[in-house]
């Protein structure tokens, strides 16, 4: 079993940025790679971001890019969501999640989930 639990969600202005954390035990942390996703009111929980376990190698919604930055710290069992130039759009609860899967980008290839954190960007 992996336990996780975000952090970091707050209401922020157009513009501004956020960091959210991800702090996970259970087991071993660098084995599994980590995501995030989100779900807006009324929507479908969707895909934001993932990273390896090594680090060395991210992927990115469409809508983020160049906006968002996926990183980990396997040393302190940590994944980093950094948000910048945050749009209304971008509101929702925010989840982390670990999985062993090859693939990284649907809600199937992770194991386990996070409770969410709120992230509000009002318009």
């Amino acid at each position: 079993q992996v336990q996780l639990v975000e952090s970091g969600g707050r209401l922020v202005q157009a513009g501004g940025s956020l960091r959210l954390s991800c702090a996970a035990s259970g087991r071993t942390f660098s084995d599994y790679t980590m995501g995030w996703f989100r779900q807006a009111p009324g929507k479908e929980r969707e895909f934001v971001a993932a990273i390896t376990w090594s680090g060395l190698s991210t992927n990115y919604a469409e809508s983020v890019k160049g906006r968002f930055t996926i990183s980990r710290d396997n040393a302190k069992n940590t994944a980093y969501l950094q948000m910048n130039s945050l749009k209304p759009e971008d509101t929702a609860v925010y989840y982390c999640a670990a999985g062993r899967s090859s693939s990284r980008g649907t809600m199937k290839d992770y194991d386990y989930w996070g409770q969410g954190t709120q992230v509000t960007v009002p318009s």
